[in-house]
């Protein structure tokens, strides 16, 4: 596969301000022995880190070393060591990295502090210690994104590790072009080291401390320790900094796995050296990894896949981005060239069995097209499973392997036997032994392979329980003395039944037993000395007793619940025809003639009978009408008819005899009569009929409102309420059949009343009057010169009375200064005293009216009213 750059950025040492640190490693170098007995010299290198591009302090001119025994943790004669920087080395990423959106620029200064001392060989070796806050700002995987300090830490062996006259120089990381990590994609970056010794060293994730304070960004007398270690944020630890799709490989130290999101992460790596087979020193590095918002384009598939499942397998590239446009897939079939897709996801279905070299070409013929390759074994027909026998509390437990491999041989065994309460409940036996040691349901694992690479796991819950369980089909049953019983148990174990009477078979799971007296027989399961015991009772009776119902009478068309007292088992009614069930106790029956029902009850071989009779009657015959309507407040006579020795009518409070056939119904509302009739000869059970008296609204008839008319003027009545209508008197109307007559009085008369009937269409009847009041004058408008409003109900209200007037145009009042105090175009309507809600007091107003006659002509008035309190 073709390497793609993937660019880390192992951010260095350098806060904005104070906040410029972005990594540091302390080593050393053992030089010889000293001049003086006893004493060795080291020199000591401070190596730290500050990003390019970092706003913050520049690396510091001198720092201060602090150098500890680790026995007593005192610092040692002239601790703390002022040390000047002697010079810095800048490594920088040069020019545009090809294939890659988003690149950022990758810079560093690394500056190299040297420390020449001696120092008295002891035993337990010597701390060598920097500390300085801060590290950079919004570093994300720490719960405290800013204000966090740093300490570095060395550390130099001593003889009890090391043995008397043996000395030791500290391990090196290679100091490489950072690379650039990009979110969410796979990475692969090599930290490893050098070890001048010769050494074996391993690798592993570990805490990174802090130092120092924002107040106090410069330590000038570093600690002993212990640190404190970084807070991390959740999600996040030391010995898993870029979370668990990351992880560092403890033999190379190569750090891979997907990358988390964009972001500066704190990585702490620890070095372990080993010498003759044990940790001689431990050596520690501290970096800040920046993984960028960036992408490019990748092919990956893994060095190499078994496949067990089928010989269809899919595919898919395993570095995903809208970067790729196309694919390019051979599935490694020699000798032909229909083994290829261009589909992302392509899935494809080999011939045989073997071993087959995937190759996946990702955007083929573009400048940054990309390959990977896998090489794949295929043999499906691996069926992973096994059978656990035994499943009581601290006794044994089998596990029996029953994986099936169609290819190969299965020969490698994992179990887990799910027991939390202990970490020896494993095995990597073929078919072992487990013991549980308290009941419960266990989860038990096996992951098995064969020789052809299956790998495969398989999880069975067991519930453990502290004796076997026994089924049994009943717990007591009957039987008659000539017969004979098989007796039933399930269960995992060896069975044995007691007493031996009349038993035949007692050591199996269902023997047979014929007593002739009623027994309790006890079964005993033992499976492998877990033991369990239940019974069965058995009544015996020498004869089967039935009595049936007595007999009874039902309606035709009901049903009725048979039954007997008896204390047989199996039951069979004849005849059968009009029944529910004819094989039990309590059937239903629904005959339609008169019949006698004979019932057969058997225990085994025993049985005897008994019969029933049912009659069957007609239910009573009853006939409350037809339905009929009737006009409101009108009566109505029902007529209905039985035949039955009894009956009556309810609801009963609109008739005037709800014991006859033919009352007379007076209901208010629309109303059901029911009527109920019942018969003492035959079918005990009532009958009913309906009948529904609908009641029609009620006619509103309205002859419109009292007037007044000047002698000679036209007057069109105005009546409502219904369909059809009759005036009376007909004098002076031109129609008396319709709603809206035009009436024209010509005679010397006062006044006079007119009436008119109003009907639906069903020919419900009201009627309603008005009256007409005549003057002889020509159209004016009267208004009174005075009024009352004291709430008598006379005269309190100040209006116009129109005469022969077709409309009133207004009619408005004025107080003397002026002010309209009221003012309507309704005839009738006035005023009544108040302005705003506030009675007035007594005192004179002026009014003004204009109206049009029935002429057309206008008509203009005034006047002054005198209010009176």
């Amino acid at each position: 596969m073709k390497k793609l750059l993937v660019i880390l950025f192992i951010c260095c040492a350098i806060p904005s301000f104070a906040r410029h640190i972005t990594g540091g490693e302390i080593f050393y170098e053992y030089l010889g022995p000293s001049g003086t007995p006893g004493m060795s010299n080291y020199k000591i290198t401070l190596r730290l880190f500050r990003d390019c591009f970092s706003g913050g302090a520049a690396l510091d001119p001198t720092v201060n070393i602090g150098i500890f025994d680790k026995l007593t943790g005192g610092a040692v004669a002239g601790s703390p060591f002022a040390v000047n920087l002697d010079h810095t080395q800048q490594i920088q990423k040069g020019g545009n990295i090809p294939c890659i959106i988003n690149p950022p620029q990758v810079c560093y200064q690394v500056g190299y502090y040297y420390l020449t001392r001696a120092l008295p060989d002891n035993q337990m070796g010597y701390w060598i210690a920097f500390q300085r806050c801060c590290r950079v700002d919004n570093i994300t995987n720490l719960s405290v994104p800013i204000g966090v300090g740093a300490t570095y830490v060395g550390s130099i062996a001593g003889s009890n590790t090391l043995g008397a006259g043996n000395h030791n120089s500290s391990p090196q990381f290679f100091l490489r072009d950072t690379a650039l990590v990009c979110q969410n994609r796979n990475f692969t970056l090599d930290f490893s080291a050098t070890d001048p010794d010769g050494d074996v060293l391993t690798y592993e994730f570990c805490e990174a401390y802090s130092g120092g304070s924002e107040t106090n960004p410069v330590v000038p007398n570093p600690s002993s320790p212990p640190y404190n270690v970084v807070p991390y944020a959740t999600g996040y630890s030391a010995f898993s900094p870029l979370g668990p799709g990351v992880t560092i490989n403890p033999t190379t130290g190569i750090i891979s796995g997907v990358a988390p999101g964009a972001g500066s992460y704190v990585i702490t790596v620890c070095i372990n050296e080993w010498r003759n087979g044990s940790v001689i020193n431990t050596h520690r590095k501290d970096f800040i990894l920046k993984v960028a918002d960036c992408d490019f384009v990748a092919a990956q598939l893994p060095l190499s896949a078994v496949f067990c499942d089928d010989f269809n397998v899919g595919f898919a590239n395993q570095t995903p981005t809208s970067l790729i446009y196309a694919w390019h897939w051979d599935f490694g079939i020699n000798g032909t060239l229909s083994d290829t897709s261009n589909l992302e996801a392509p899935s494809f279905t080999y011939p045989d069995t073997g071993l087959y070299t995937v190759k996946l070409v990702v955007n083929p013929g573009d400048p940054c097209s990309d390959s990977a390759k896998m090489q794949m074994s295929l043999y499906p027909g691996f069926f992973p499973d096994f059978i656990p026998s035994g499943i009581c509390v601290t006794k044994p437990t089998s596990f029996t392997d029953a994986t099936t491999s169609a290819y190969g041989v299965v020969n490698g065994w994992r179990w887990d036997f799910g027991d939390l309460t202990a970490t020896n409940d494993t095995s990597r036996l073929q078919n072992p032994v487990y013991s549980y040691p308290i009941v419960g349901v266990k989860n038990a694992q096996l992951i098995v392979q064969s020789t052809k690479g299956c790998i495969d796991t398989v999880t069975k819950a067991i519930t453990i329980i502290d004796k076997p369980p026994i089924t049994l089909p009943f717990r007591d049953t009957l039987i008659c003395n000539i017969d004979t019983l098989q007796l039933g148990a399930s269960g995992s174990g060896v069975f044995s039944w007691t007493p031996n009477y009349n038993i035949i078979s007692p050591n199996t799971a269902n023997p047979f037993v014929y007593p002739k007296t009623t027994t309790w027989y006890k079964v005993l399961l033992d499976d492998n000395g877990c033991v369990n015991n239940d019974s069965i009772r058995v009544r015996v009776v020498d004869h089967v007793s039935v009595v049936t119902r007595t007999d009874t009478t039902l309606c035709k068309g009901d049903g009725v619940q048979l039954g007997a007292t008896t204390n047989g088992l199996q039951f069979a009614w004849s005849p059968t025809l009009n029944l529910d069930n004819p094989n039990i106790l309590n059937p239903m029956a629904n005959p339609p003639v008169a019949t006698t029902y004979q019932l057969t009850a058997k225990i085994g071989g025993c049985s005897a009978t008994d019969d029933v009779k049912v009659f069957v009657t007609p239910y009573p015959a009853v006939n409350a009408g037809p339905d009929v309507s009737i006009c409101y407040n009108t009566s109505v006579q029902l007529n209905a008819s039985v035949k039955a020795s009894n009956f009556y009518w309810r609801p009963q409070g609109s008739l005037n005899d709800p014991n006859i056939l033919n009352p007379i119904a007076h209901p208010a509302l629309t109303t059901k009569y029911i009527l109920t009739a019942t018969d003492t000869l035959g079918c005990p059970k009532p009958a009913y009929d309906t009948v529904t008296v609908t009641v029609r609204p009620k006619v509103q008839a309205s002859a419109g409102r009292d007037t007044m008319i000047v002698f000679g003027q036209p007057l069109q009545l105005k009546a409502s309420g219904g369909e059809n209508y009759v005036w009376t008197p007909p004098t002076y109307l031109n129609n008396t059949s319709v709603s809206n007559p035009v009436a024209k009085i010509t005679s010397n008369i006062d006044s006079i009343r007119y009436k008119v009937y109003v009907t639906d269409l069903q020919g419900c009847l009201d009627s309603a009057s008005m009256l007409v009041k005549i003057f002889r004058t020509n159209p004016q408008i009267f208004v009174p010169t005075g009024f009352t409003p004291n709430g008598d109900g006379l005269n309190d209200v100040l209006k116009p009375i129109a005469v022969g007037i077709e409309r009133i145009e207004y009619f408005s009042v004025y107080n003397r200064w002026g002010q309209l105090v009221f003012t309507t175009t309704i005839n009738g309507k006035g005023w009544d005293g108040q302005i705003g809600g506030k009675p007035q007091t007594t005192n004179t107003f002026v009014w003004m009216v204009k109206a049009v006659d029935y002429t057309g002509k206008p008509i203009f008035q005034k006047g002054t009213a005198t209010l009176i309190r």
